[in-house]
């Protein structure tokens, strides 16, 4: 008895907790979940506060996908490491994340991000998580008021804001913001410690950002990773009701590293599982599957520009992407580039369905020494049940060319169609 009354104690203070919570989880300065934060980049700047105390939301987000994918390669049945793994159709794994976004004072915002099922762990591990500063009022009411009304500083162990694709990626169970099931060929993403400063007035935008260069944090092999510099530059700006326009040129460049995570870092994994892998393979030790990470090791300069157009519910989104650099065993720099298009219409009432395409190429020179290429076309249709509830389906073809005749990749090919429902809130 003592102990059922426990029980109903806590979730009691649970749902009034959470009560008090709903009543305003539309926080400042902030990316909302659902589908109200589709065409959002950097969280929003506004110098209007709702801020009343401390303030805590409980988000997430959960995403369960059903993969119907076949893939060959020049090697067949060869019974040695060149072989792929035998694929059908089934669910995979679902994902789920957990957010906390806590606002600690008039301006100030904390973030984390935790993985509860991921591809590459089942078990839950922190992604990462900042602190967003876009007022100083906590050091005196007024301080630097003018200054602050344009600024906007990060600090942490963070996803750096490197480019625009990584908006609209799929960040484990975050996945409502991408319309299509998989990311781009080379996913640019990082999560490393450092800060990041944000100017923005009257629809221009710049941001300098700093960091350690490193995916796993310890003191450990000091001496073998420089900080990493972070740059970006653009407009964006809605130029009437039906118009918007917004175009952005970054930049993330190291010196030196131990190991540069840039194509390779996001832990969570790939959406398409096991495609073009040899039969040892498993969906947790072989989480890239798809993507295509350079092999820039030592040293790294990649750009990026993102253009980006939404005509009433015509929208485009591009990626035109160059990294340069080279492994430690490497005398001289390489280059592969990448470029992306996609065309997307949402239509229906408040553009609850949408259809569209996305083309995706990667062309340059591999680590091997082949000059190799990748083409990727995503087919994709969705439907939003509510802001919070999205149903997408895939139809994707990825094609490798170039590649030695002792590559598993020699001639590859995957297809077929995946389903995707995701909630988020």
């Amino acid at each position: 008895m003592k102990t059922l009354f426990k029980n109903a104690l806590l979730l009691s203070l649970l749902i009034s907790g959470f009560t008090v919570f709903a009543q305003s989880r539309d926080l400042d300065n902030y990316r909302l979940p659902d589908k109200r934060g589709i065409h959002v980049f950097e969280a929003p700047k506004d110098s209007v506060t709702t801020f009343d105390g401390l303030q805590v939301r409980v988000g997430g987000s959960s995403t369960l996908q059903f993969q119907a994918v076949d893939h060959e390669n020049s090697h067949g049945a060869s019974g040695d490491e060149l072989e792929l793994i035998e694929i059908g159709d089934n669910f995979n794994l679902a994902t789920a994340n957990l957010d906390l976004d806590v606002v600690l004072a008039d301006g100030v915002r904390m973030h984390l991000r935790t993985y509860l099922s991921s591809r590459h762990h089942p078990e839950p591990y922190v992604k990462g998580g900042y602190i967003q500063i876009d007022k100083l009022d906590w050091i005196s009411p007024g301080f630097m008021e003018n200054t602050m009304k344009h600024l906007t500083v990060k600090l942490g162990h963070m996803e750096n804001n490197y480019g625009d694709a990584h908006f609209r990626r799929s960040d484990n169970s975050a996945t409502i913001f991408n319309p299509f099931v998989g990311n781009l060929i080379m996913d640019s993403f990082t999560t490393e410690v450092g800060g990041e400063v944000y100017y923005r007035n009257n629809g221009f935008i710049g941001m300098l950002g700093l960091s350690n260069g490193k995916l796993n944090q310890a003191v450990s092999n000091p001496g073998t990773t420089k900080a990493s510099f972070l740059a970006k530059l653009g407009y964006d700006k809605q130029l009437n009701t039906d118009l918007r326009v917004r175009l952005t040129g970054s930049l993330y460049t190291t010196g030196e590293s131990r190991r540069v995570y840039l194509y390779s870092a996001d832990r969570a994994g790939s959406r398409y599982y096991l495609v073009m892998e040899n039969t040892e393979a498993s969906p947790v030790s072989n989480f890239r599957s798809g993507r295509y990470d350079p092999g820039m090791r030592n040293e790294i300069t990649s750009f990026m520009i993102n253009p980006f157009v939404k005509y009433k519910g015509l929208e485009f989104f591009g990626t035109i992407e160059s990294a340069k650099g080279k492994a430690t065993a490497e005398t001289s720099d390489r280059t592969v580039n990448q470029f992306a298009g996609e065309l997307i219409y949402r239509f229906g009432n408040n553009e609850n369905f949408y259809i569209g395409g996305r083309y995706n190429t990667v062309t340059g020179d591999d680590a091997s020494g082949a000059d190799i290429t990748i083409d990727r076309t995503q087919l994709g249709v969705g439907a939003f049940l509510t802001r919070n509830i999205l149903a997408k389906l895939e139809y994707v073809n990825q094609q490798y060319d170039g590649f030695d005749t002792t590559s598993i990749f020699n001639e590859g090919e995957f297809k077929g169609v995946l389903f995707e429902a995701v909630i988020s809130f």
